[in-house]
């Protein structure tokens, strides 16, 4: 029989299974499998991919775009055609239905897991369909790639060796098998209608191709989309195409993949602002011409703190999508708290365009507390589905999370919910995201499903804010991550304060050679590269031609913003409070704090004092609380930090984003005792600020907190902000800084503060603010000057020889972070020979690293009572969820009691101080460590040199016995 009559009913064998639900003893043939997954493939093409990702695909295989779609159907429906195997006789039920006939022709088979079978069998089918074979990087070979890809990670071909004709036959069954294959194979070409041969397959083809596949894969593998359809199997292959490719369209818009447009509105009405400021309106009257000329590229913007540098990204993306193809925003922040403010602000972006229904996602590790993130992603999944993991041990699979039930881990077998595209993966496809840095980073990491990561950012413009905040370390992946972004063609912008030069012009160089052109070239016109600073500029893709701010436009943007501030280096010794009825001497650092607080407790005012460390924080809050005679209400002071529970240090930031806020209602007095949490989370406006000693480019990060709103209160003052102080406004906007020094009155820094930043960076930065004529500084005027001496490779000749030992330890520190950065990149676009190079050294996401340190640990308060269960609270009204079912309410509750510590802390932990049972078949809980505490006897729990103790008003607080106590 031909293709034609084998699409029909009773045409092609039916007896092998694709799915299999064990519960229910439900099985679902693969050919079936096969083609719906090819139908959602087609789907996705249509709605899902946008007209850059359709070209770049299209171009890649050099077809036309209906020959690409045709193509990429054919080969998502082969993705599965390895499970035509040995793979059949793991499971007794479906394997009993498969005919006498091919059960005998099993030879002597063995057991290879179904992707790889897949990659293997295709190699020598698409060569006999017309595909060239010639190499690694011929047609035939990498379509096998991206059809055995599907789980994940690309898998080397040796077509010589285990992808031959002889090996397929004597691995992957007999003559009957693999002619069953051949026709599987050919009933999906000829039902996708992909009958042209790709003359190439790009990379950056493949690997958008290879996303496709798996979201297909994962679409169709839900028990919702096939369970239905496996009672119903007397249609023959056609029959069934044409109702998979209906049903196609309502399990893709259900997924909430479709792209919407969102329609053009007025600025004001998109931000709620009367215009644009003077660097926004130059963006919205260069960008178009230059962008709408030349497609996709990058674009970086330097401005100060609280000029609105959101509001620029937001409608520079809205003019480089229109341009590049794209549709969509993602982005990507360096904290969690960071993302979770810019989920607010990208949530009524989209909104105030009243557009079709369009999915916001957040993205990071901690979403879990976030309205963003459903109780849907916490809730336990369906019933237990054959995935298709092959069933026996492989030690790539140590990333996927699978919660085995005992009774069926015999042979190795994986059972896992139904519920992939309930996680993280997911929610990054979505045509808005916000993100943490380190979730598309793992994209320029060789961790599985990094091609899925590739397809989710390609689509839609890519926002990069905050990245002065990132390390060296986390700057060399980001600059790879780039390099592919500009091979995919897709828009990024980069928004900075305090991004050095030399780093912005690296960002830059990063891109443009992924889009084609040479480093030494770009190089050779560095000058072209530098950004104005406060400005913008903008580097196309095709001809790395750049356009930056009209001189005009940033000298009004800079007069707009500019503040003066005054900037007091205070010298002081630094002790610990160690106990709260310590006698504080003059000169020590509490001593200055409380100095400097005695107006506000007095006269009223807002104040902030930034801690290095969250135990100076501690100290601080302590100390202030009994020293300053305050004649408001407890809340008047408030400590914020890190280590609070989730659930309070999310309801103390709401509660402080409001009263410092923009708009109010604002305090008469009120006292922020804080960390760093300041720069990176707070949009807030603060009347004086007193910071312990940091580098200046967080100095500068924490005085944009410094009369923030200033301007725009001048021009209209809401009704919830009173005038502020008399006492302040005589003073102006102050920054006090507080210097450790020891008795020759030289830097001495703290150890605690030595681990929090580059020690050169604070040195140089007291050296810097002592000098004359710095203890006033004007921004954003002097933003970029002093930026660059603090980061000049250069050795200033005011410097000592202490400080340029300092900094050329800083410099070696930064470049063997950048090479251990390096160790695990993928290579770029143009050094990658057969896909496989892509996960030549496989890491799990586990072991993937985008930051210098390890990842923190969680851990969690548990109060134990004499006369009832465990629970969350000190007061023993709130029960700990033990299970042995855990609703999402459940799940929360437990996260929202949480906080993050160095893994170190936790490091000596036992068994003792695991979760309940059923926690431990939890993705969200089993790593958690349980903090056991007795409400009647308040004392520290011990994990090895680490003492632990969850302080109702403090916070965690840590004590580290040193080594040589018992």
């Amino acid at each position: 029989m031909g293709v034609v009559e084998e699409s029909r009913p009773g045409g092609l064998d039916l007896c092998l299974w694709g799915k299999f639900c064990k519960r229910h003893g439900v099985v679902y043939p693969l050919l079936f499998h096969m083609l719906d997954v090819a139908a959602l493939a087609g789907e996705l093409w249509d709605r899902m991919l946008v007209p850059a990702q359709r070209v770049q695909i299209a171009s890649g295989l050099g077809l036309s775009e209906g020959e690409a779609r045709g193509v990429l159907m054919f080969i998502a429906g082969l993705h599965d055609l390895g499970k035509a195997s040995r793979f059949q006789a793991c499971e007794p039920l479906p394997w009993a239905r498969v005919g006498d006939a091919l059960r005998a022709d099993t030879r002597g088979w063995r057991l290879v897991r179904h992707e790889r079978a897949s990659l293997h069998a295709l190699v020598g089918i698409l060569a006999e369909m017309g595909y060239p074979l010639e190499g690694d990087a011929s047609p035939a070979v990498r379509m096998a790639q991206v059809a055995g890809g599907h789980h994940g990670r690309f898998l080397q071909v040796d077509v010589h060796g285990a992808a031959s004709a002889a090996r397929v036959r004597a691995e992957l069954g007999g003559r009957l098998w693999q002619e069953l294959r051949l026709r599987y194979a050919a009933q999906v070409r000829h039902l996708t209608g992909a009958q042209a041969v790709p003359a190439c397959v790009s990379v950056a083809a493949a690997v958008l191709m290879t996303g496709v596949v798996m979201v297909a894969d994962r679409l169709a593998s839900q028990q919702r989309v096939w369970r239905h359809k496996a009672d119903m199997l007397a249609y023959g292959a056609a029959e069934h195409f044409a109702w998979a490719r209906w049903m196609a369209r309502q399990t893709v818009a259900q997924s909430q993949l479709p792209r919407v447009r969102l329609p053009l509105r007025p600025f004001s009405a998109v931000h709620r602002l009367p215009g644009p400021n003077a660097l926004q309106a130059s963006v919205l009257n260069q960008l178009p011409t230059a962008a709408r000329a030349r497609g996709a590229g990058i674009m970086l913007v330097n401005d100060g703190t609280g000029a609105g540098k959101t509001v620029t990204a937001l409608e520079a993306a809205r003019i480089l999508n229109q341009a590049a193809g794209t549709e969509g925003i993602c982005c990507l922040l360096p904290t969690t708290a960071t993302a979770d403010a810019a989920y607010d602000s990208l949530y009524a972006y989209v909104a105030a365009h009243r557009p079709l229904p369009a999915a916001l996602t957040l993205v990071h590790n901690h979403s879990n507390l976030n309205t963003a993130y459903t109780d849907q992603m916490l809730a336990p999944g369906e019933a237990p589905t054959c995935t298709g993991d092959d069933p026996h041990t492989d030690p790539d699979d140590e990333d996927d999370w699978s919660a085995p039930d005992e009774a069926d881990t015999r042979g190795g077998r994986r059972w896992v919910p139904d519920g992939w595209l309930r996680g993280w993966d997911r929610a990054l496809l979505a045509q808005f995201t916000v993100a943490t840095v380190d979730q598309a980073l793992m994209a320029a990491l060789p961790v599985r499903h990094n091609a899925l990561r590739m397809l989710a950012f390609s689509g839609r413009c890519v926002i990069v804010d905050e990245a002065h905040a990132l390390t060296s370390f986390s700057r060399r992946i980001l600059a790879r991550l780039l390099h592919w972004l500009g091979v995919l063609r897709t828009p990024v912008v980069v928004l900075s304060a305090t991004l050095p030069g030399q780093v912005a012009r690296e960002l830059v160089y990063a891109y443009l050679t992924g889009a084609g052109h040479a480093r030494r070239q770009l190089q050779a016109r560095s000058s072209d590269f530098t950004v104005p600073y406060p400005g913008w500029l903008f580097a196309d893709a095709a001809t790395a031609h750049t356009t930056v701010i009209e001189a005009p436009a940033r000298t009004s943007h800079a007069a707009a913003q500019q503040r003066t501030l005054t900037v007091q280096l205070r010298p002081v010794r630094y002790r610990p409070l160690e106990q709260p009825a310590r006698r504080i001497n003059a000169g020590e650092r509490l001593a200055r704090i409380t100095a400097a607080l005695q107006p506000v407790a007095r006269l009223g005012g807002c104040a902030v004092i930034a801690c290095a460390t969250v135990a100076d924080a501690q100290d601080t809050y302590r100390h202030l609380k009994q020293a300053l005679n305050w004649p408001g209400t407890p809340e008047t002071l408030v400590l914020l930090h890190a280590r609070l529970p989730a659930h309070r240090r999310e309801r103390t930031l709401t509660r402080i984003r409001s009263q410092l806020g923009p708009t109010g209602p604002r305090p008469d007095r009120l006292v922020l005792v804080t960390t760093s949490l300041l720069e990176l989370s707070l949009n807030i406006d603060a009347d004086l600020l007193v910071s312990d000693l940091t580098s200046l480019a967080r100095l500068i990060q924490r005085a944009g907190r410094l009369w923030r709103f200033e301007h725009a209160w001048q021009q209209k003052r809401p009704p919830g902000v009173p005038e502020r102080p008399a006492w302040i406004t005589a003073r102006g906007p102050r920054l006090t800084v507080l210097h450790p020094a020891g008795p020759d009155h030289h830097t001495l820094l703290p150890d605690a503060w030595t681990a929090t930043e580059a020690p050169y960076l604070q040195h140089a930065t007291a050296h810097l603010l002592a000098m004359p004529g710095h203890h006033r500084l004007t921004l954003p005027e002097q933003t970029q000057q002093l930026v660059e001496l603090i980061h000049q490779s250069g050795e200033p000749a005011t410097w000592s020889p202490r400080l340029a030992t300092l900094h050329g330890e800083h410099l070696a520190q930064e470049r063997a972070e950048q090479h251990t950065s390096s160790v695990h990149l993928i290579p770029p676009h143009d050094r990658v020979a057969s896909l496989s190079d892509l996960h030549r050294q496989p890491l799990t996401a586990a072991q993937a690293a985008t930051r210098p340190r390890d990842r923190p640990a969680r851990v969690l308060a548990v109060y134990q009572h004499p006369d009832r269960p465990p629970t969350l609270d000190h007061a023993g009204h709130l029960p700990l969820p033990q299970g042995p079912h855990l609703s999402a309410a459940d799940v929360r509750t437990v996260l929202e009691h949480t906080l993050p510590v160095p893994s170190a802390w936790v490091a000596a932990a036992t068994r003792h101080h695991q979760g309940p049972d059923a926690w431990q078949q939890h993705p969200l809980l089993a790593d958690l460590v349980l903090l056991p505490h007795d409400p009647a006897r308040p004392l520290p729990v011990q994990l090895g040199r680490h003492q632990l103790y969850l302080d109702n008003e403090l916070g965690l607080v840590h004590h580290e016995v040193p080594r040589h106590s018992p």
